[in-house]
């Protein structure tokens, strides 16, 4: 590569990781051409881009970045091949990665960013398929605030009920 070539792959990988709030990094060395491609494709269904990059390219595209975003921490993980995988949803590279395996060894999560927060080692991805996705926790925040307002409009309509039940009998007995 040339040093203009460089400068432009570091400058749309930089583009690329400070874009997006979730990425992972993960070795898919070893694998056949077969499985690589079987592999991109079930990530292009599913949503997630996939870059091969060169490791001291990707850490040049992130050292540039602010101290608070925390990519200091994916440094040392940056060793052999290195494969990003970009998404929309935090979790889905992590269920896409787990289901995989199931049939292959690899490949490997490195690391994972989500959101500021750093995962190293394939030992995170169980925990990385749990997490819920902005959606999923607004959905559950308001089902938690709407629960104390519908307790309290059946427990209202129920007691109508009673007291018209109530009612209704003493008419009976007052015939």
């Amino acid at each position: 590569m040339t040093r203009e070539e460089k400068t432009e792959a570091i400058a749309v990988l930089k583009e690329e990781l400070g874009s997006t709030p979730f990425f992972y990094l993960t070795d898919s060395s070893t694998m056949t051409v077969a499985k690589i491609n079987n592999f991109r494709r079930l990530c292009f269904q599913k949503g997630i881009k996939v870059k091969v990059a060169k490791n001291t390219l990707i850490q040049k595209a992130l050292e540039d970045a602010p101290e608070s975003k925390g990519y200091q921490a994916l440094f040392d993980t940056l060793k052999g091949a290195t494969t990003i995988l970009f998404s929309e949803n935090p979790k889905a590279p992590a269920v896409l990665l787990e289901e995989f395996r199931k049939t292959e060894d690899r490949p490997i999560l490195k690391a994972a960013y989500i959101d500021s927060s750093v995962y190293i080692g394939d030992e995170n991805l169980s925990a990385l398929t749990k997490l819920k996705s902005k959606d999923e926790m607004i959905g559950e925040i308001i089902g938690l605030l709407q629960s104390p307002g519908r307790r309290l409009a059946s427990q209202l309509t129920a007691s109508g009920s009673k007291i018209a039940g109530i009612i209704k009998t003493l008419e009976e007995r007052g015939e």
